[in-house]
Formats: C-alpha cells, structure tokens, sequence
C-alpha cells in the first residue's frame, strides 16, 4: 500500500545514435477519474538528487528498450522519497509545454529533428531547470455533476493573455463542442520565477478565461488553486 503517493513523470529524449537525454519531471498528481487535470514543473517535492536519480533511472529504462523519440517515463512517488515505475508513454504528452517552458527547448521541434536522424544538439549537462510552470486542461464538463461531459455550441469566448501566459487551443466563438471526442477545449499555462508566482497568474488568467454556452471546469481550478494543501 502506497500512501499519499503522488504522480511524477519524467521527460525523455532519444536520438538514433546513442543520445538519451531527462528533461526534468512533471507533477501530474491532481487528477479526476485517473486522469490529469493540473501539470506542474517542476515538482514541489522532488529534490535535485532524487531528480537525478529518477531521471538515470528513466533514461536506463529507454535506453534498454533502445527507445528514439520524445517519451515520458511515469513514476509513483511515496512520502519517503522512493519511486515505483508506472508505465512508459511512447509518445509526446498533453502536459509537455510546462516542460518547454522550464527548460526553454521546443519539443516537438526536437521530435521532427531526431526523426530526421540528427542528434540531439546537447548533453544532459546542458540541461538546466529555470521558473515554474503549471498546466490547466480546460474541459467541457460539470464538475458538479460527477464530470459528465458539456457538449454544445460556444456562445462566448473571452481568453487569457499576459505577461507569463500560454495557452494552446483550437476552439472559437460559435464552435460546437462535440460528444464524439475526448472534452479537452484547451490548455492553459502559466509560467514565472517561483510556484507561488506562477499559481497567482494562473489564478488571474482563470479569473479573465470567459467561455459561454457550455459548462467547464474553470471555476474547479480556481478552487484547487486556492486550497491550502495546494
């Protein structure tokens, strides 16, 4: 029994000549029906030793199964520090700007080239974390009515900006949200110099995101952002 475990993934890049490369962790651990809803990286609770350890322990594990592209690596962490592996994601994740946006590399930039059979142009050493950045998976559903999904037309759509603010969508006004697909609208990140600091534009960008017609999962994040234990 793992208690109070929490998510944690770690990013991974593989060329075809050898190179495997960790890029830092994301903490995934605030999740409804055992899916993501928040992204964070870096980690709160992860140290720089216990990052190094499970970043060696995720490019082992890529490299024993002579892995090439962009993976990611999930790990569960328990309260005294020690990881059990989860599961490997031979894919680029929903999550990957948080990592973009502390690392300052292009992920899918470095997807297209390691798919050309160049090599990664730099070493692990070269890798340095900087900031603080946090994901929103803005979904249309009611949280209050156990996530039941919202589909429907927008009628409004007001969206955040600012100084530290990235969002990567692809709705507009008068868009019907389909039943058909996975309820994801968008992806709302913010980034600054602390956790603290990225939480506050969060919170800001949250309270300036307007989008009319449906129900979403906007005001559960400013709840959670809000709480104490976050």
């Amino acid at each position: 029994l793992i208690e109070r475990p929490r998510h944690i993934e770690i990013q991974v890049l593989a060329d075809e000549h050898g190179h495997c490369v960790s890029l830092g962790e994301r903490d995934c651990s605030v999740q409804r029906r055992h899916q993501k809803v928040i992204e964070e990286a870096p980690s709160a609770v992860v140290s720089d030793d216990l990052r190094r350890r499970m970043g060696e322990a995720a490019v082992r594990l890529a490299q024993s199964a002579a892995y090439t592209n962009a993976g990611t690596i999930e790990f569960l962490l328990d309260e005294e520090q020690n990881f059990y592996f989860l599961e490997m994601n031979t894919r680029l994740q929903v999550e990957h700007p948080v990592t973009e946006l502390v690392t300052g590399y292009d992920l899918v930039h470095l997807q297209i080239r390691i798919a050309a059979g160049e090599p990664l142009p730099f070493a692990q050493d070269d890798i340095h974390l900087r900031g603080h950045a946090i994901e929103c998976r803005v979904y249309a559903e009611d949280p209050a009515n156990g996530f039941m999904p919202s589909p429907g037309r927008i009628t409004r759509l007001l969206q955040p900006g600012g100084p530290g603010i990235r969002e990567d969508c692809g709705i507009y006004e008068g868009w019907v949200v389909p039943m058909d697909y996975d309820p994801m609208l968008s992806k709302l990140i913010a980034f600054a110099p602390t956790r603290e600091m990225a939480i506050a534009r969060m919170l800001r960008a949250l309270d300036e995101y307007v989008i009319g017609g449906i129900r979403t999962n906007l005001g559960l994040f400013r709840r959670i952002l809000r709480y104490p234990d976050f």
